[in-house]
């Protein structure tokens, strides 16, 4: 029964969207994502930013990654021929993907084997449009879901397909190529079932190459992305309830090089399609047990492939970063009410992954990796002005050995609208496969990367002080969040221990990340709402023991020259911008037309190690226009991005341009 609350309070249908805009504005939210018990934002044992429909909708985002901008504390940036990735405080490699903060569609983790453990942006396996609310939990939370939740998690819900119904179609056009295409559909199955289905196309030419210097004009840029997901759930009885979910999306963007006084493409990395895909299928069956317990069980199966291939005079093939990845897991999750004070959950899970690729892992053939997992977390709360979450997990990785990761957290209910908690955590993030079993060669008698199966697990200790203040009777609400975060053994690619050997991933950096961030929502009038977020980061950083190590010239590794031990510190410690804001204003204008403004401000990032971005400003603007004709409904739309004109976001190299399309809806 507790499951089904929660199932209940994050969904609603399209004539109850008004209503809910007033909860969200008016009222804290319940969320599940922290400690996976539905609870008040003030009894939960971490920070929580909450982004609903209409949020997304009113950003002017057409991708995920972009919706996150307005999350005090996350980054990313606009995909070009680099594929984009999302942050959180920093800590960024010379991968294109993030490890460190675990992403779920509706409890399905979307980090890969594949692709370096982390999450690949450019795979969403969701439309925007089906995305009921997003909760991001800010702070650690490896107890509840595992250790790609190191710095945090992005929990996306979608909308429940028995509270949808009906058809809509849309399609976008504009500059730089865009065209979109999205039919929703959804219905019920017999009596007692329903489903939504989503089929989507997104396509850009991407950014200009011809906006850098000509030097500089040597990659070219093209994006195409197609989707096709399907959920649908069944309430078999009044105790017995089934969720399914499959799907599949495909991404198509062009790699490679090419010279910069012809045009022509460079042999070593000519210009090519990269094509990469996910599938999934998704069952969970939650069983209640009484009104005060339940139990759930879940399956899920991913499996993700990347062709990338180039012929090579000295190799033959070779396709970096390609192969096939595949996870299978199984997760069991009981909840239930021990007394009148206490509520706990406590679960288990068991996964095992797979990945087989014939660049980055020569000769090797298929290598497998079990990981299990037990936890539980409880809340207790004796009086009216105290809550105390408690939480601890134990996890077995084949590759990473055995770690266990304890929460508490005391929040003090100063007044029903005040709120003070102080929270402490300590977690471990096992790193991917390659980083322990890589094997690419660049030519048949030499290899390029080797992995390093001595690599201890990455480590955070971490301390937070947060305030949360509710003012219902002003229609405001503030979340303020101190935080001080040590991470010890944080790794780094392409570094050689010793001169001639292969590059590695070795922990050399122990790092202390520490800062406060805000979020502000208020709503002073019905039809203005307007939200915002600040986050001011510092990192800094010294060398770990193995880092000493490499750094004496004696070794002869690369690490040891001055310049590298410059470059690798900053990237460290240059890995968020010292600070960042957002700004979202949401405006109703008569005659039932939606107006609304995102605005960021984001200071220097290093995103790779031998790139650099500087300061910059962006905004972004939607403007809707809902009509009825006869029986026929439907929104026009005009968005604008980047509307102060020309930016770097990832690299100097790449451009970020105004950008625009008009969007027509029909539902049926």
């Amino acid at each position: 029964m507790l499951s089904g609350f929660l199932f209940s309070s994050l969904t609603v249908s399209g004539g109850q969207l008004q209503a809910a805009e007033e909860v969200f504005f008016t009222d804290l939210p319940i969320v599940a994502s922290v400690s996976r018990l539905p609870q008040r934002l003030a009894d939960t044992p971490s920070s929580v930013t909450v982004i609903d429909r209409e949020m997304i909708r009113a950003s002017g985002a057409r991708a995920l990654n972009d919706v996150l901008r307005l999350v005090p504390g996350f980054q990313t940036f606009t995909a070009s021929d680099k594929p984009t990735r999302v942050n959180y405080h920093g800590i960024t490699d010379d991968s294109d993907f993030s490890p460190r903060v675990q992403v779920l569609v509706d409890g399905r983790s979307l980090h890969s084997p594949l692709f370096r453990g982390g999450m690949n942006w450019e795979l969403p396996p969701v439309a925007l449009e089906d995305i009921e609310r997003i909760e991001v939990v800010r702070g650690s939370n490896t107890t509840s879901y595992g250790t790609n939740a190191f710095l945090g998690v992005v929990n996306i819900i979608t909308t429940d397909p028995a509270l949808a119904h009906g058809t809509s179609i849309s399609a976008s056009n504009g500059t730089q190529g865009v065209r979109d295409y999205t039919l929703r559909t959804a219905g019920a199955l017999g009596m007692a079932g329903h489903f939504r289905l989503t089929m989507q196309e997104q396509a850009d030419e991407g950014l200009d190459h011809r906006a850098v210097p000509l030097e500089d004009q040597n990659w070219r840029d093209r994006n195409r992305t197609r989707l096709l997901d399907l959920r649908a759930n069944f309430q078999l009885d009044t105790r017995n309830h089934l969720d399914l979910q499959f799907g599949r999306v495909e991404n198509r963007r062009l790699t490679g090089r090419v010279d910069v006084s012809t045009g022509a493409p460079r042999p070593s990395d000519p210009l090519r399609p990269l094509d990469q895909s996910s599938t999934w299928m998704q069952g969970r069956w939650l069983y209640t047990i009484s009104p005060e317990a339940d139990f759930s069980l879940r399956y899920t199966y991913n499996e993700d492939r990347l062709e990338n291939a180039v012929m090579l005079p000295q190799y033959g093939k070779y396709d970096p970063g390609g192969g096939r990845g595949v996870r299978h897991e199984i997760e069991a999750l009981h909840t239930l009410l021990p007394s009148e004070h206490t509520r706990l959950v406590w679960g288990a899970s068991w996964r095992y992954d797979t990945l087989k690729s014939p660049s980055m892992l020569d000769d090797v053939g298929e290598v497998s990796r079990r990981v299990g997992r037990v936890f539980v977390n409880g809340e207790w709360r004796p009086w009216a002005w105290f809550t105390g979450n408690l939480g601890v997990s134990y996890e077995y990785d084949a590759f990473a050995g055995r770690h266990t990761a304890p929460r508490a957290s005391a929040a003090f209910h100063l007044t029903p609208e005040n709120t003070l908690r102080l929270g402490y955590s300590r977690a471990w993030r096992n790193l991917d496969t390659l980083d322990y079993r890589a094997r690419q060669r660049i030519s048949p008698t030499e290899f390029e990367w080797l992995g390093n199966p001595d690599l201890p697990a990455e480590g955070l200790e971490s301390w937070e002080l947060a305030y949360l203040g509710d003012w219902r009777a002003l229609r405001m609400s503030l979340d303020v969040r101190h935080f001080r975060e040590r991470v010890s053994d944080r790794p780094i690619q392409r570094i050689r221990a010793v001169a001639g050997e292969p590059y590695t991933v070795q922990p050399v950096h122990d790092l202390l990340v520490k800062g406060y961030e805000f979020q502000w929502k208020w709503q002073p009038v019905k039809d203005t709402r307007l939200a915002v977020s600040h986050a001011r980061v510092r990192i800094d950083g010294e060398l770990t023991s193995v880092g000493r190590r490499l750094a004496d010239p004696a070794t002869g590794s690369n690490f040891s020259r001055p310049a590298n031990l410059i470059l690798y510190m900053d990237l460290s410690e240059q890995s968020a911008p010292s600070r960042s804001s957002s700004l979202l204003l949401m405006q109703r204008l008569p005659w039932g037309v939606e107006f609304s403004l995102a605005r960021y401000w984001v200071r220097d990032i290093k995103w790779t190690r031998n790139t650099n971005t500087g300061k910059y400003n962006r905004t972004d603007a939607r403007i809707g226009y809902p009509f009825v004709i006869g029986r026929q409904r439907g929104e026009l739309a005009y968005t604008v991005q980047s509307l102060d004109g020309a930016h770097a976001e990832e690299r100097m190299e790449r451009i970020v341009e105004r950008r625009h399309w008009m969007t027509l809806r029909l539902d049926f």
